[in-house]
């Protein structure tokens, strides 16, 4: 929308005003002041008068099919990033919500809301992130107790959270955990060495990702989707 068109709209505005507070210097767009009416706006512009707003920035959610070979990154000078697979209107400001690495794949959260993310991140919410994982080798017998009972990180000198674990297949598992610590899961079938072929995250906390997505692609959260990881 052009700006001078959103300025005439506002219930104390008309055409003429907007001529008259875009030519006095008293609008400004995300902290810009603009003079020229066919400025283009969004609903997620941050709009002032006499830097007063008339219309705030619109937090925005979005959950990403994560493909294989991308970084949970905003930029990186030798691999591609996930920003890279958002339309430029998108991407602005966005962070990631809990990363995946860059072999894995599956639900990937992103948002320029901060204190929505860190509700998500933070150890005591203890919010649910389910995986699915395939291993190189058939699954331990002991593996599920283990990962229940806790496996003890030397480097960082914790113990993770109990770990639940559905089989699925010799080589094929689903994990939850409800906490995220440095290649987490990789490490823990190592003490078994049994390495992780492949890690594909199906849910984060009541948000499974969304069938009808192909990696790569993305849409916005509903409110009632933002509204329930949140609360």
């Amino acid at each position: 929308m052009r700006l001078d068109r959103m300025l005439g709209n506002l219930p104390q505005g008309s055409r003429q005003l907007a001529r008259h507070w875009l030519a006095s210097g008293r609008i400004a767009v995300d902290g810009v002041r603009i003079a020229d009416g066919c400025y283009p706006v969004t609903p997620f512009s941050r709009v002032t008068l006499d830097d007063q707003p008339i219309q705030t920035r619109q937090p925005r959610y979005f959950m990403l099919h994560k493909p294989g070979g991308y970084l949970s990154a905003t930029s990186d000078p030798d691999h591609p990033t996930v920003m890279e697979l958002l339309d430029d209107a998108d991407s602005g400001q966005l962070h990631i919500a809990g990363r995946l690495d860059r072999a894995s794949t599956g639900l990937l959260l992103l948002t320029d809301d901060g204190r929505w993310s860190r509700r998500l991140t933070e150890p005591e919410r203890r919010v649910a992130k389910v995986y699915r994982v395939d291993t190189e080798d058939p699954i331990h017998p002991d593996t599920a107790r283990r990962f229940a009972e806790g496996i003890y990180f030397d480097y960082e000198g914790i113990t993770t959270r109990p770990v639940e674990l559905q089989q699925l297949g010799p080589r094929q598992v689903r994990l939850t955990l409800f906490e995220g610590r440095y290649h987490q899961i990789k490490r823990m079938f190592g003490r078994f060495r049994n390495r992780v072929l492949s890690l594909h995250r199906e849910q984060i906390g009541s948000l499974a990702l969304d069938p009808d997505l192909a990696p790569g692609e993305y849409r916005p959260l509903t409110p009632a989707e933002v509204s329930a990881l949140g609360d």
